[in-house]
């Protein structure tokens, strides 16, 4: 497990500026983990080409406070402006590295990606955007049996139910065996054997298994679920089509606010409660950008950035 001083969860405009504030304080050892092969993705997918970008918002400019700023330009030339800080300021981008979750280990966090590989960071900074979301299946899902159908596991286990969960990756197994405590819990996963989870979770599933609490459904993919009266049914490809009360899909991707909710950040009105430079009430874990602030622009990223890099000063 790598030991780093400073963790930034995502390397858009308000990571990156994080990173760089905290270069230009004095402080070393920060890695930057990005779930996607590049930096500034959602500017990349959500802005067309030639998209004017610019420090203004709601008519009102927004003037910089820290060591990062720009005047109105287009998507490519402010996509430049980015990689060029990062060669500048020599930022340690750790590319597909998708973080899932996050544990308090005494005084420092244990962050746990996607690749299998674990950090150990004494501060924990939260930039990944509103725009993070968990990956869906390819066919619809009813609105019907919305409510039945969930993206990430609950902070209390329902009771009794006949319960699917999809994937086959750690958060997967992770939910399978949480909610095998107290149901009926099958795991669905297309591939004949999990693909690179950490030693801890193919111990569990082994020991769940053992004991029955976890069915397994290798090499088995869905076609499609529907209601059926008040549950759901699972239309499998290579099986015989069966019925669930809940179905829950671990695919990749993780809502903003499932991922903080399981650090134990607390919110109120839906937002995440944070203190001037963007500390959440779990001592050591900040958020930046837009998760900070009410969505605005690029500048008040950056200005995240600046006061999140004031407050870990203090700490």
């Amino acid at each position: 497990m790598e030991e780093i001083n400073i963790a930034v969860i995502g390397s858009g405009p308000a990571g990156i500026a994080v990173a760089v504030e905290s270069k230009v304080a004095g402080m070393e050892n920060i890695v930057i983990l990005e779930s996607k092969n590049r930096i500034c993705d959602v500017i990349h997918t959500y802005y067309h080409e030639g998209k004017r970008v610019d420090p203004i918002f709601k008519k009102v400019k927004i003037d910089p406070i820290g060591v990062l700023s720009f005047e109105t330009e287009t998507k490519e030339e402010f996509i430049e402006r980015m990689e060029e800080i990062v060669k500048k300021y020599n930022l340690d981008i750790r590319f597909n590295n998708e973080v899932y979750k996050i544990l308090p280990v005494q005084d420092k966090f244990k962050i746990i990606t996607s690749k299998g590989v674990e950090y150990l960071a004494q501060f924990v900074v939260i930039a990944i955007g509103i725009f993070g979301k968990p990956t869906k299946p390819s066919y619809p899902i009813p609105s019907a049996i919305k409510d039945k159908v969930l993206f990430s596991a609950p902070k209390t286990p329902p009771e009794n139910k006949k319960i699917l969960v999809v994937g086959g990756g750690d958060s997967a197994i992770e939910t399978a065996c949480f909610l095998s405590e107290k149901n009926n819990v099958t795991l669905a996963y297309r591939k004949a054997e999990f693909f690179r989870i950490n030693e801890i979770n193919a111990c569990g599933i082994r020991d769940c298994t053992c004991q029955g609490s976890v069915s397994l459904y290798m090499s088995t993919d869905i076609e499609a679920i529907e209601p059926s009266g008040d549950d759901v049914l699972v239309k499998f490809k290579e099986k015989p089509h069966e019925t669930f009360e809940q179905v829950f899909y671990c695919l990749g991707g993780m809502s903003p606010q499932a991922l903080l909710e399981g650090v134990g950040i607390e919110f109120k009105d839906s937002k995440p409660v944070v203190d001037e430079f963007g500390e959440t009430n779990v001592n050591r874990v900040f958020l930046s950008g837009d998760l900070a602030v009410d969505k605005g622009t690029i500048m008040a990223a950056f200005n995240t950035g600046k006061k999140v890099v004031e407050g870990i000063l203090k700490k």
